[in-house]
């Protein structure tokens, strides 16, 4: 390939992406798996992340461009938007073209061909592992590949930013008592339909992160009492009764077409993800039901208060750590991993307003409260 790259971390992390494109597909092929994207080399990937990297940094009309790069060729998507002649694959073309398929789902193809790679259009679908490479914003790209099943969120392989590389650790759950979010984020669980529940606990994650103002979600066991031990009263913004719109959804059987329902969970997941941008945490039932929101923890009577917290991060080199509740963040943070303590059989989501998304888990095995900091999956 003729495409000289000047991004050091594009070719320090190449190689360690195309062992885990061609361990994804080994085992795929094993299992009997087809429609499988074709695997990228090690030069076809450094060359994406760094024209990806480069033209991060520029500007258009005063707007960092947001592109999601997919490598494939047209005739393995259905009903691509092919362009009537191909473009450079270049920082200057990735600028110019970005403003027009920033949106969610929008996937520019890429190509090689004589050893030049090159854009031959968009489009909405992919076929199974394909290599992804997201613009997220200016110096952060995000490497990801499709689920094998095509459901939920794509699974992160990578996040580079600026020359620091995380590198995704599928491992990190051996041996621990990690939630099923976490799991299902690793791809270590199949996500078998729209109407998942550790699917649509998924995109209440991404949708929490992005609005930026950090919040809390408490989820609490269906028709259990206990939760309110740990909640001050009165609780200002009780629902009553429990908001059901989220949960009718999730127990849909088919009535309606996928897409239509999809849309549906989305614009529900918005709404209840919002409710954690007010002050205190918003509670649901593991069934999705809205319960409160803006409601204040309290640590429970005759419970002990939290003094230490397993903290781990899925992350190759990410050390398990056994923090101070103060090591890990403020108010929200101490707040829920003590909610967490007390009642056991939750589980408690906070958003950082600097990014970063913690799961807070009871784990039996350890016998105390685990932080699991994931803001790397979800980008």
């Amino acid at each position: 390939m003729s495409y000289k790259p000047t991004y050091k971390a594009a070719n320090t992390i190449a190689a360690t992406i195309e062992q885990h494109f061609v361990k994804l597909h080994k085992n795929a092929i094993a299992q009997g798996e087809i429609d499988l994207a074709t695997q990228p080399d090690r030069k076809i990937i450094e060359a994406i992340i760094d024209v990806a990297f480069w033209s991060s940094l520029r500007k258009e009309e005063g707007h960092s461009p947001r592109i999601s790069i997919a490598f494939l060729p047209p005739d393995q998507t259905s009903k691509p938007l092919r362009f009537a002649k191909k473009l450079a694959l270049n920082a200057n073309t990735l600028t110019k073209i970005a403003p027009g398929i920033e949106r969610s789902g929008i996937h520019l193809g890429v190509w090689e061909e004589d050893g030049e790679l090159y854009i031959w259009g968009t489009t909405l679908n992919i076929p199974n592992f394909c290599f992804v490479v997201d613009v997220s914003e200016p110096g952060l790209i995000v490497i990801k590949h499709r689920r094998i099943y095509g459901i939920g969120k794509f699974t992160n392989v990578a996040v580079l930013k600026g020359e620091q590389i995380r590198i995704v650790d599928d491992t990190s759950c051996a041996n621990k008592d990690c939630p099923p979010i976490l799991q299902a984020l690793l791809d270590l669980t199949v996500l078998a339909s729209w109407n998942d529940p550790i699917n649509i606990l998924i995109q209440f994650s991404v949708s929490m992160r992005a609005h930026g103002r950090g919040g809390a979600l408490l989820i609490v066991p269906k028709g259990d009492t206990k939760w309110e031990e740990s909640i001050i009263h009165p609780i200002q913004y009780l629902v009553e009764p429990p908001f059901c719109g989220l949960s009718n959804l999730a127990k849909q059987n088919g009535n309606q077409s996928e897409i239509f329902s999809q849309g549906a969970v989305r614009r529900e997941v918005e709404h209840l993800a919002g409710l954690t941008a007010v002050d205190g945490a918003t509670i649901i039932n593991e069934e999705f039901d809205l319960i409160a929101f803006g409601a204040k923890i309290g640590r429970a009577k005759g419970k002990p208060t939290v003094e230490q917290i397993a903290f781990s991060e899925p992350i190759v080199g990410g050390e398990d750590k056994i923090l101070y509740p103060g090591q890990l963040g403020g108010t929200r943070h101490f707040s829920v991993a003590q909610f967490v303590n007390d009642q056991p059989q939750s589980i408690g989501l906070v958003a950082s307003q600097d990014g970063h998304f913690t799961i807070f888990s009871y784990s039996k095995k350890q016998n105390m409260v685990m932080a699991h900091r994931i803001e790397t999956l979800l980008l």
